[in-house]
């Protein structure tokens, strides 16, 4: 069956920096679109980047443009999240999911993070304090 296992999350102060990667089993994980979502408490699960199945195309919300970037491994099934500059609002508990193509609009990338169904990791917590 599909497993992601998310790992790398941590406790830095603002302005470091942590990497975080997602081990994938039991599909195709170099056809399928991987995404990267948090949840901070009291919040909405949100989307953060996804990247296509080639590794060629990425996204990434406003927010963290230009200090995360997403990247994947095909031949070792595993997808990555580098993030630079953490700041306290990045605090969050961070997942990774997959589908078969990625989202073709911000709006349905939003859709994606609310899904309950799919294939989520357990999670990973980023604390990042000030």
């Amino acid at each position: 069956q599909v497993q992601l296992v998310e790992s790398g999350g941590g406790s830095v102060q603002a302005g470091g920096s942590l990497r975080l990667s997602c081990a994938a089993s039991g599909y195709a994980f170099s056809i399928y679109c991987m995404g990267w979502f948090r949840q901070a408490p009291g919040k909405e699960r949100e989307g953060v980047a996804h990247i296509d199945s080639a590794g060629g195309r990425t996204y990434y919300v406003e927010s963290v443009k230009g200090r995360f970037t997403i990247s994947r491994d095909n031949a070792k099934n595993t997808l990555y999240l580098q993030m630079n500059n953490l700041k306290p609002e990045d605090t969050a508990i961070y997942y990774c999911a997959t589908r078969r193509f990625c989202p073709s609009t911000p709006a349905n990338f939003g859709y994606w993070g609310q899904e309950t169904q799919g294939y989520w990791g357990q999670g990973t917590q980023v604390t990042v304090s000030s």
